[in-house]
């Protein structure tokens, strides 16, 4: 059951061929004989989803259902949900049951599906390897020597290897496209502010965005359509009319103008996730698009940039973990500075604590026009090398990132490398676009992704051209040879 596609098992659902019970048990059985070793998870919820999975097949039966009824999701561990255990992969949040439900986890709740748990995550989402968890590395689905990507590498390596059939990610600076890249799956990351933030754990206000990761595009529309929508509790969510995402799956791509970035290919990119770039790129054209070369003058600025930015962000949403409220809670302080210092040092992993640290200088008075200030006007000239870049094409390609997964520990020492593994996402981040990434091959034996980006509220047709080109592949069907 679980090879099949979403639109598969909500047939075979709707035509009482499976119940919901069954399907969520066949997936509770995968976790349990297979998440040991992947640590994919950080919590499993198997009362509470065949509890959802029995209400679901009353709605079903009634002829109540919607298409995502009755099929389970696993929620990365960033968003709030109600009486489960929600802990960012943080020793700060071990103890912390969430009051409530995010937005997200309330909209796929309304259509009925079952959850299945929490996913594992870099604590605090800062990361790109998924290493900085609380709980232990998440493994990735083809190679357990490798990373799966971060920060949503639980949820990506989940749905790579058949322990659930979608899952929520959260993108910051890369983190649904990059893991989706190293697991071979398909991740989008919408236009800033389509999918509401109300009740996701912020790391970077202005950056953090939700989206779904599913094995197909068309299935990433399927759970798009149910995400997003307008949050009044949200005050980044847009009021506008939402979409259906996957009405235009099946549009030509003839007459597409694909533009193609000629610094993407330089120094940096390894030659092998180059080869396979190239070659899907040579797939889209095959369909009808036409390939124009594009500059993007300011790409080298937007990693310093984000890496301002968003520790700023980052220092000032995080000085609510003191130790006092909810939370980690040092053993006997001494005094209310003591409880602060050492709740939070002990609370907080070693990332975490970097990038906090690099938010609070570069806000502090006399470094802030040198530092944060100069960031922002960066950020302004990336968005306008985007803006000026869909004057002459539709959409933009490229690879996600610079390599296929790398091994765990490889670059657990040398933070700017590391940081450097999002260096075809953070832009588009900065800029508040669409990204979408989808499996394009493989290179040295490990998953590659190839990166769609276009203009804001563009996320139909970057699904339509995925759905496309996975139409004329097949990268997105292969399963790691142990989960199959």
């Amino acid at each position: 059951m679980h090879n099949l596609t979403i639109k598969q098992m909500s047939e075979k659902l709707h035509a009482g061929e499976i119940t919901s019970v069954q399907l969520t048990q066949h997936y509770l059985d995968r976790i349990d004989q297979y998440d040991g070793a992947l640590n994919a998870f950080v919590t499993i919820t198997p009362e509470l989803a065949i509890s959802m999975a029995e209400e679901a097949d009353k709605r079903l039966a009634a002829g109540e259902a919607e298409l995502l009824t009755g099929i389970p999701v696993a929620h990365k561990d960033i968003f709030c949900t109600d009486g489960v255990k929600t802990t960012c992969s943080s020793k700060m949040l071990d103890n912390f049951i969430a009051p409530y439900d995010a937005h997200v986890v309330t909209q796929l709740k309304k259509v009925g599906m079952p959850i299945l748990g929490k996913t594992n995550m870099d604590e605090f989402a800062m990361g790109s390897s998924s290493e900085s968890s609380y709980y232990g590395p998440t493994k990735n689905p083809w190679d357990h020597k490798a990373v799966p990507g971060g920060s949503s590498g639980g949820a990506a390596a989940a749905v790579a290897a058949g322990l659930a059939p979608m899952a929520t990610g959260t993108d910051t600076g890369g983190s649904i496209r990059q893991p989706a890249a190293f697991c071979g799956i398909t991740g989008i990351k919408p236009t800033y502010g389509s999918v509401s933030r109300f009740g996701i754990i912020a790391y970077a206000s202005s950056f953090d965005q939700a989206g779904p990761m599913t094995r197909s595009a068309e299935d990433s529309a399927w759970m798009l359509n149910a995400m997003a929508g307008f949050d009044e509790r949200d005050s980044t969510s847009l009021e506008r009319e939402k979409p259906d995402y996957s009405a235009t799956l099946g549009d030509s791509l003839k007459g597409l103008k694909v533009g193609v970035p000629s610094a993407y290919f330089g120094e940096g990119l390894d030659a092998e996730v180059a080869k396979v770039v190239k070659s899907a790129i040579a797939e889209i054209e095959k369909l009808g698009a036409e390939v124009v070369e594009i500059e993007l003058p300011n790409k080298d600025l937007a990693v310093p940039a984000y890496y301002v930015l968003a520790p700023a962000e980052a220092s000032t949403n995080l000085s609510r973990f003191d130790g006092v409220r909810f939370g980690y809670r040092c053993d006997q302080p001494k005094n209310l500075e003591d409880l602060y210092k050492r709740s939070r040092s002990e609370g907080f992993g070693e990332e975490v604590k970097r990038r906090i640290m690099v938010g609070a200088y570069a806000l502090s008075a006399g470094y802030y026009d040198a530092y944060y200030l100069k960031a922002q006007k960066l950020r302004r000239k990336v968005r306008d090398d985007f803006t000026k870049a869909f004057e002459q094409c539709d959409v933009i390609m490229g690879p996600v990132a610079p390599t296929s997964a790398f091994n765990i520990g490889e670059k657990s020492d040398d933070p700017i490398s590391m940081y450097l593994a999002d260096l075809y996402t953070i832009p588009v981040n900065l800029a508040g676009l669409p990204g979408l990434s989808v499996p394009a091959g493989f290179a040295n034996e490990r998953p590659v992704g190839l990166h769609i980006v276009g203009p804001y509220f563009s996320e139909p047709k970057l699904l339509n051209i995925g759905h496309q080109f996975q139409q004329v592949t097949d990268w997105h069907t292969h399963v790691p040879a142990q989960y199959k």
